[in-house]
């Protein structure tokens, strides 16, 4: 066990610094602890309109979602090896060639996610925030106590995420049913007066029953997901009728018909498809609906379908990042095919999967009686959507899955779309007219995409193998 968990590090760290280098993806962290320690600055500024319990809970749900994002190695593992295997020689895979169980192979790669990420993320924000305390008056101990519940909140998410996906890489009859079970308990607990995110409860109040709760909450799934864990899988043959020529025949309208085509197929018939929008994106957008309810009961004026909008165009941005998960352009090298012809065939692939956000957003107007408001919302969500991409395009090309580590993107990527999503987000408080105001970062967007169709002809991903 401490050989296998050693090497996954080890081997976690060489796929990430060999895209990138060394430096550039130890700083990766450096820069998450500045924007802490940034962040915590303001906070006696905003504390009349975000007073810190709020603050507190804003955290510990981002650091949930983030245990989230981490925690679908059960959904991702089958198709990590029909798409990568061959390619990159991981670790966890070890049980098909070598007398390793996959009970001890799962136990070990989920301890090294944890600590691997915990280093990556929930340390270097609780840094930031320590350096921080000294200068708005805070006492010392709130630091260690807020690393501790916000590592509870990350192992809450990624503990429960990795046990609902692997249900989900065994039956997505048993994964609903499991799901249809925990939201009766969650509404029965809330009734109950059980909080219903006990990490941020032991953050507020350090008792033992809230930190036993979380405990329980994350050790039993995490058991039961080593237990039923799946990595060596069952050959099964799959046939699928011939539907690329016929789905480019009603794309030729479009352009780069059969790669679009083939990016159609690419999601529809890879594993995990309804779990990626479940995990990757249903998910963290139920969670944004509850920081959101949460916002508008402390600032006065906020128009939640406007911000919902904006921060759903930052979300669906996440569509080209599935587009481009298990694809390369050295795929590519031996057709008569450039860089910048791959990208314009994702981005019309993302134009047309983007039309499941906006589906949410007519949903969300419509449910809640913000039709008001839905106009100005549009405006938001498709302005921000498209600049989003075009910064993802233009810093990260082909691989933004993994370039988004490296420390020079990640604060690039900050950078250039933090400013404008405030801005949207402070303007709609005053009048949601303003929200038109998003259609003004079209232009942007469209020259960053020209930027990124030249700036990534030449380039390629090194080798991770």
């Amino acid at each position: 066990m401490p050989e296998l968990f050693v090497a996954m590090m080890k081997e976690e760290w060489r796929i990430h610094s060999t895209i990138f280098g060394n430096l550039g993806f130890a700083l990766f962290p450096v820069v998450i602890a500045v924007f802490a320690f940034l962040g915590s600055l303001t906070l006696p500024i905003f504390a009349d309109v975000l007073p810190y319990d709020v603050v507190a809970l804003l955290a510990h749900i981002i650091f949930l979602l983030m245990g989230v994002m981490v925690g679908s190695f059960g959904l991702m593992g089958r198709e990590v090896m029909n798409r990568r295997f061959g390619q990159a020689s991981l670790v966890a895979y070890a049980s098909r060639s070598l007398p390793v169980s996959e009970r001890r192979i799962f136990a070990a790669f989920l301890a090294k996610d944890t600590l691997y990420y915990i280093l990556l993320y929930v340390l270097p924000f609780s840094i930031g925030f320590a350096a921080a305390a000294p200068f708005i008056s805070l006492d010392p101990g709130y630091p260690l106590l807020a690393f501790i519940s916000l590592t509870l909140a990350f192992l809450l998410g990624l503990a429960i995420v990795c046990f609902l996906s692997t249900l989900y890489a065994r039956s997505a009859a048993l994964l609903a049913g499991t799901m249809a079970v925990l939201g009766v308990a969650g509404v029965a607990a809330s009734r109950l007066g059980m909080p219903l995110l006990p990490p941020y409860a032991f953050f507020l109040d350090p008792a033992a029953e809230p930190l036993i709760l979380s405990l329980v909450l994350i050790l039993a799934p995490a058991a039961v997901s080593v237990l039923f864990v799946t990595v060596e899988y069952p050959d099964r043959t799959k046939r699928f009728r011939n539907r690329l020529e016929p789905l480019a025949e009603d794309l030729k309208g479009l352009g780069n018909a059969h790669f679009i085509a083939k990016d159609v197929l690419d999601l529809v018939r890879s594993e995990g498809g309804v779990g990626k929008v479940i995990f990757s994106f249903l998910l963290p957008l139920a969670l944004v609906w509850v920081c959101l309810q949460v916002m508008i009961r402390f600032i006065p004026g906020i128009d939640p379908l406007v911000v919902f909008a904006v921060l759903l165009g930052v979300l669906s941005a996440t569509i080209y990042n599935w587009l481009t998960e298990f694809d390369s352009f050295t795929s590519y090298a031996f057709l008569p095919v450039e860089v910048s012809e791959v990208i314009d065939a994702k981005l019309k692939a993302y134009a047309l999967a983007n039309l499941l956000p906006l589906a949410v957003l007519v949903i969300a107007a419509a449910t809640t009686g913000w039709t008001v408001a839905f106009f100005p919302a549009l405006a938001a969500f498709v302005s921000v959507s498209a600049y989003t991409l075009a910064v993802t395009v233009c810093l990260c090309g082909l691989h933004p899955n993994v370039m988004l580590y490296h420390a020079r993107v990640f604060l690039r990527y900050i950078l250039a779309i933090s400013p404008a999503l405030l801005l949207l987000i402070f303007a709609s408080i005053v009048d949601p007219g303003y929200a038109f105001l998003s259609l003004f970062l079209v232009a942007p967007a469209a020259l960053l995409l020209s930027r990124a169709r030249k700036k990534w002809q030449t380039w390629d991903m090194p080798a991770t193998g």
